[in-house]
């Protein structure tokens, strides 16, 4: 039997089907995500309801805002932590190439200065440079500079020298760091171009280095700001935090004046965080492909999101 082969034709197609449906797109719901807020809306509720019904004067804040003493301890407060910072900040380099030496002496002063200044509280450092005096009546550097210990060491040098002393210690840890983060080849670079290790140090690794050292030097600062308070009870200096209590304890507005002694310390260290931002933006343009957005811009990147979200929705 011969068996004989049927050709398929377009007749035995089978019938097209119903048109699958458009994904729908359902976003998952985050119901902890509700839960959290609520739970911390609460607190924030408890805890305006607290400072709301307390025996406060809030009045008292907005009048002593742009006090003569305020200002003036206002104005001091920034010069101490500008000056302290600077003087941290250059000896910290110095400590920090100390360090990094071979050579075994200057390696091993650096490392006792830091052992010794990031072992001691910085409020015991103010209290001995103030009470020097104590035991040095006098200071004798020969034919540069001879005086009265009490007549040197003012409030303001003590506090100068007991923050800024202290700060270079944790600045040389953060340009060692720096330093280090340096690859190696680029030092080698340049020796092989005949440049000194002076000149390598200033034209080569410091600058490649500000990317890592500028990051914790903003922070640093930012919490010399605040450290300098400590100068007003150890060296009696008359920076903001003492001249705020002085005003409380004649007005009897003692826990508003330190309300407007937290609000200059908030607007400060504000402002200067935003200096820090754009400036390590500044020294990351050379390793990132694309700078961080300013707060401007997130805000604007936000507001179109936003608007695009409610305009388009969510689609598959």
């Amino acid at each position: 039997m011969t068996a004989s082969l049927k050709k398929s034709g377009p007749a035995d197609t089978p019938p097209p089907g119903p048109e699958p449906e458009a994904i729908k797109a359902i976003p998952v719901r985050h119901y902890g995500r509700w839960v959290a807020a609520v739970v911390v809306l609460a607190l924030l509720g408890l805890l305006v309801n607290a400072f709301a019904t307390a025996k406060i004067n809030y009045h008292a804040i907005p009048d002593f805002m742009f006090d003569s003493n305020v200002l003036t301890g206002l104005g001091k407060t920034v010069l101490i932590s500008v000056l302290a910072m600077a003087l941290g900040l250059v000896l910290g380099v110095v400590l920090a190439v100390m360090r990094l030496s071979k050579n075994p002496v200057t390696s091993a002063v650096s490392w006792v200065y830091i052992w010794f200044f990031r072992g001691t509280p910085v409020y015991v450092q103010l209290l001995l440079w103030f009470n020097l005096a104590l035991i040095f009546p006098y200071i004798n550097l020969g034919p540069i500079y001879r005086d009265e210990m009490s007549d040197f060491m003012t409030p303001f040098m003590a506090a100068l020298l007991g923050l800024g002393l202290n700060e270079a210690a944790y600045m040389s840890e953060i340009v060692r760091s720096g330093i280090q983060s340096v690859d190696e080849g680029q030092t080698e670079a340049a020796h092989a171009l005949g440049m000194s290790q002076g000149r390598t140090l200033r034209r080569i690794v410091l600058p490649q280095a500000m990317r890592v050292i500028v990051p914790p030097t903003g922070n640093e600062f930012i919490n010399m700001l605040k450290t300098s308070s400590l100068a007003a009870a150890a060296c009696q200096y008359l920076e903001l935090l003492r001249s705020t209590s002085d005003i409380g304890q004649s007005t009897g507005a003692t826990v508003e004046m330190l309300f407007l002694a937290a609000t200059w310390y908030l607007i400060l260290t504000s402002i200067f965080s935003i200096g820090q931002f754009y400036l390590e933006r500044h020294y990351a343009r050379g390793s990132l492909r694309s700078l961080p957005l300013t707060p401007w811009q997130k805000i604007k990147a936000n507001l179109t999101s936003f608007s695009n979200r409610q305009s388009g929705g969510v689609r598959a």
